[in-house]
């Protein structure tokens, strides 16, 4: 089968997505982090950094004229319009962006990893919308372990996120991280085989 195949990955914070997206890499997709696009497309000398420091301020920039993701973050994530402002600014240059990578993808499936792809109105794009999901307290425990926050930091982060059944219902694959390293990977290797590759 060489048509390509475009897989949608989303979860909520600290669900597994990272281990799933490696496991996917490692089975011969492509793999894309819109995360990662998005940083690269508020680079200095881009259109969406000039509108971001157009937007925000040079307060936001650090003195090597990048955007200093944490200022930026503070005043986003305590202000519900900064933060859409925010995303109506970088959503068009990462959906753009993303879509060019996909173009360029060296292999049949390419799997685009973003945690509001289905809040930004991305999942329709993709063959696949595929889930990650796991306990609230592996949530909070994860947090506090691979970012060194405090139980109540972690816990402010997780329920600041859309309730994980609300993406779970329209995923065409889940894959629940509950289990041991080998029980994620028997999921991905079961949906991959499904999906004929």
């Amino acid at each position: 089968m060489n048509a390509r195949m475009t897989i949608g990955l989303t979860g909520n914070i600290a669900t597994g997505k990272s281990t799933v997206t490696q496991m996917l890499a490692g089975l011969g997709a492509t793999v894309i982090d819109a995360d990662r696009v998005a940083h690269e497309v508020m680079e200095p000398g881009t259109p969406a950094h000039a509108a971001v420091r157009a937007a925000f301020g040079a307060t936001i920039l650090l003195p090597s004229g990048h955007v200093d993701r944490k200022r930026l973050g503070e005043i986003v994530f305590s202000e519900p319009d900064a933060l859409a402002q925010l995303e109506r600014i970088v959503h068009p240059a990462v959906v753009a962006e993303v879509a060019r990578r996909i173009a360029a993808a060296p292999t049949c499936v390419v799997v685009v990893e973003a945690i509001k792809l289905i809040e930004a109105g991305m999942a329709a794009q993709y063959d696949s919308l595929w889930v990650t999901t796991c306990s609230l307290e592996q949530q909070v425990q994860r947090l506090m372990a691979g970012r060194g926050l405090s139980r109540e930091e972690a816990l402010l982060r997780v329920e600041a996120q859309p309730p994980q059944a609300e993406k779970i219902r329209q995923a065409d694959v889940v894959i629940d991280t509950r289990g041991t390293h080998a029980e994620t990977r028997a999921q991905v290797q079961a949906a991959w085989e499904k999906m004929g590759r």
